[in-house]
């Protein structure tokens, strides 16, 4: 996957327009039964036009901006903009093979993140593995997907990882366990590559990383994974992301999110600095 890309997708742009679109119901003091009358629509439609769930048809939103006594022509014409920018398909929909439904919206607000803070406790994160580790970790996941799907996957994470090198990348802060680092995945030749390629990525000016060590031990987030996605636009929250097997759950309650974010700062401060990071890449690889 190559070529530049949006600086907001779809994603971000949809969870932008359905705040507006909130922001206007409520001041013409409209309930989501009346907007949805207003427009003969269903109040399911509303809310999933305001939490930016799914499209956003133009028609559908000139007629709520109509409900909500916006008359400005140039108003219109830039939520209709909006709107149509919106619904156009990330450049990830051309994995829909491949791409879980619950996956996508992660994809989505990576894209359009200014800083992605993480936190990895069994394997290195995606956007940091190796062809090979990718390759290892795809063939365990799904041990009876064929030559050519399991191609498409690998291809699909690569695709991902180009955000970090792009203009305007976001900024990327990522604290693994130890156990990451020493669990062999792909066996000795493929981890020795990808500890390597560890060392390179902790160099760029926009890649943080931290490592937990053993003798941390107990610290507030050894449950399991789970990212912090922050944005340029002031209108947005901060959205936590964190998956299982076969779902994800996303979180954007200012409350809620505050958590996870004071949790990593509790977790940093356990961690080696980063600049002990190359340091101790280098003597794990040495015992590969």
């Amino acid at each position: 996957m190559t070529g530049t890309r949006p600086a907001s997708g779809p994603t971000v742009l949809r969870m932008i327009l359905g705040r507006q679109l909130q922001a206007l119901r409520e001041k013409a003091g409209m309930t989501y039964e009346q907007a949805a009358e207003a427009i003969y629509s269903s109040p399911w439609t509303i809310r999933r036009m305001e939490r930016a769930e799914g499209g956003l048809k133009p028609l559908t939103v000139k007629s709520l901006l109509m409900a909500y006594g916006v008359t400005d022509d140039r108003e219109i014409d830039t939520f209709l903009s909006l709107s149509r920018d919106a619904s156009k398909p990330g450049w990830w929909h051309s994995y829909d093979d491949v791409l879980p439904a619950w996956f996508k919206v992660a994809v989505g607000l990576e894209e359009s993140a200014s800083l992605i803070r993480a936190y990895q406790p069994q394997v290195v994160p995606g956007l940091l593995q190796t062809e090979g580790y990718i390759r290892a970790i795809t063939a365990a996941s799904f041990p009876a997907a064929t030559a050519g799907e399991t191609s498409r996957r690998v291809a699909l994470r690569l695709a991902r990882q180009e955000l970090l090198t792009r203009p305007g990348a976001p900024r990327y802060w990522v604290v693994m366990d130890e156990t990451v680092l020493r669990r062999p995945v792909g066996g000795q030749e493929v981890m020795r590559t990808q500890l390597e390629h560890l060392i390179d990525a902790a160099g760029l000016p926009n890649v943080t990383i931290q490592v937990i060590p053993f003798a941390a031990g107990w610290h507030p987030a050894l449950y399991g994974m789970f990212n912090v996605y922050r944005f340029r636009n002031a209108e947005l929250p901060d959205i936590v992301y964190s998956e299982g097997l076969t779902s994800a759950y996303y979180l954007n309650k200012p409350d809620e999110t505050a958590q996870y974010t004071e949790a990593l700062d509790r977790i940093c401060a356990q961690a080696a600095s980063p600049d002990q990071t190359p340091g101790i890449l280098h003597d794990i690889t040495k015992e590969t």
